[in-house]
């Protein structure tokens, strides 16, 4: 990465961890944005190839600081950086493994988010790694390419351990997408966006207090992209590709240009839609992403930007997940000659084909305070059990004035309605993490293959780290034909030979 930034021992401090909180306004730094530093672009992560022909990556996490402002240097986390991770990028029908050590005095986990996988692989709240151990997962990529996301999942402290700085890219590629000719040279025309909200101490330390009196966790007043501060771009080509991630524990944002030029909308999380929309904004929550494809003319400058959000939410609650705050985000200035070699097809890829016909079971999941239908997360409950190959209709509703999202493991869905209506635009592809609507039901299909296991389970979850901390969220696992529900063993991670 290129980052002005040096690795540190010891555990990272965050200022007013555990505060009280703090009094907080509506943010807006539309203007007052310098963007002084060239945007830095995630290293690839390099592997070997060992005997048996599987891609084994090397990860090590650590504490460090980060020149991030001027002054002094952030305490920080990463994986092979002081301040996230490397771009992971493997091919579909590939076998990966990764070889990951924890060199924090904190237990932490790497989770796959959006990843298709066995569930003693997924990195979860099961799959911990205890200070100086190492852990080997290893799986077959079997899902179309798409821009995912690594990041901690270790049982309440994934929201502290993010804001930290670990997180990383995750792209998958296929042979299908290489056929198109997207935008899709890294780091030139085809751009990781990681964008995080943070908040700083005068000592340019985080301060990781969450507003006075609200349950929203976590919320700054400054943001950074793939780590870097005021960040700009120097744009080549045309036409550039953005892989946009929400990388905060609690801020949506609705992203959009000053100058409020049109974009092409062409992939959710789980890959590229069937045809490209027009559009001139995209909310993302937490743990979402999208790909979208922007236009520039010679000499063009233009700021991405996030804009206050229609959301149902009132009062003070909106303030406390920023709801309303305005933010300037990365400046693109474009050079006086443009490369144009590139476009974008009519057509992408197949469109999401469950079929609701095909329903077996249908479930229910109400969100409201820190419950999901009434419970708090337990280590050793498993919810429920889903038959693999079964195709399942799952209806999710936030019940109360809150902001809520959720997430699944393992697999990507499919949107059948939000509120009985057609899903918007932006929802029509394959998704793992969706915005919910205060009392707005949406209905998804689920179709979960592969992989079972009675004893080790997936979860479902609020995105909202704060609240997944707090217990919003549950777990279930999936079974073959004739399988009952097992039971979780003390530790899945050691259990099963990872430790």
């Amino acid at each position: 990465m290129k980052l002005a930034a040096t690795s540190a021992a010891g555990s990272a401090a965050i200022a007013s961890l555990g505060a009280c909180g703090r009094h907080r306004a509506a943010v807006n730094t539309f203007g007052e944005i310098d963007f002084s530093n060239e945007l830095s672009i995630p290293a690839l992560a390099q592997a070997r190839t060992d005997n048996g022909g599987t891609r084994v990556f090397t990860l090590g996490i650590s504490a460090g600081e980060t020149q991030i402002k001027p002054g002094k240097k952030t305490q920080t986390w990463g994986i092979d950086s002081s301040i996230l991770g490397p771009t992971i990028r493997a091919r579909r029908g590939e076998q990966i493994g990764f070889l990951i050590h924890n060199g924090l005095d904190e237990t932490t986990s790497i989770h796959w988010h959006g990843m298709h996988l066995p569930a003693v692989m997924d990195g979860g709240p099961h799959q911990e790694m205890h200070p100086g151990a190492e852990w080997y997962p290893q799986w077959t990529v079997d899902q179309p390419a798409a821009s995912l996301w690594y990041h901690p999942h270790p049982h309440g402290h994934t929201a502290e351990h993010v804001y930290r700085g670990l997180a990383g890219m995750f792209i998958i590629d296929d042979d299908e997408t290489d056929a198109l000719n997207l935008p899709s040279e890294y780091g030139v025309d085809d751009l990781p966006l990681i964008v995080q909200d943070k908040a700083f101490d005068e000592d340019n330390q985080w301060d990781a207090s969450s507003p006075m009196g609200t349950p929203s966790g976590i919320l700054g007043d400054e943001i950074l992209v793939n780590g870097t501060h005021s960040p700009y771009f120097d744009v080549t080509t045309r036409l550039v590709r953005l892989r946009l991630l929400n990388g905060s524990t609690t801020h949506p944002f609705n992203f959009g240009f000053d100058d409020d030029r049109d974009f092409q909308f062409i992939a959710t999380d789980g890959g590229l839609i069937n045809e490209p929309f027009t559009t001139n904004r995209i909310m993302l929550t937490p743990g979402e992403r999208a790909e979208i494809v922007v236009a520039f003319e010679p000499g063009d400058e233009a700021i991405l930007r996030s804009y206050p959000m229609d959301i149902s939410i009132r009062g003070n609650e909106a303030r406390a997940f920023g709801i309303d705050d305005q933010f300037d985000i990365c400046q693109f200035r474009a050079t006086s000659e443009l490369a144009d070699d590139t476009e974008v097809p009519s057509t992408l890829a197949p469109e999401p084909n469950l079929d609701i016909d095909d329903v077996i079971t249908r479930r229910n999941f109400q969100f409201s305070g820190t419950h999901i239908n009434g419970k708090r997360m337990d280590m050793e409950r498993i919810d429920f059990g889903v038959r693999l190959d079964n195709t399942e209709l799952w209806t999710v509703e936030n019940e109360h004035n809150n902001f809520h999202n959720f997430h699944v493991h393992d697999v990507q869905f499919q949107v059948v309605s939000l509120d009985g209506n057609d899903p918007p635009a932006h929802w029509k592809g394959w998704k793992d993490t969706i915005h919910l609507p205060n009392f707005e039901p949406v209905e998804l299909l689920l179709r979960f293959t592969d992989y079972a296991d009675p004893n080790i389970p997936y979860m479902f979850h609020c995105h909202v780290l704060r609240h997944e901390d707090d217990g919003m969220m549950g777990q279930f696992v999936v079974l073959e034909e004739g399988q009952e529900i097992g039971s979780v063993p003390d530790n899945a991670f050691h259990e099963n030979g990872h430790g």
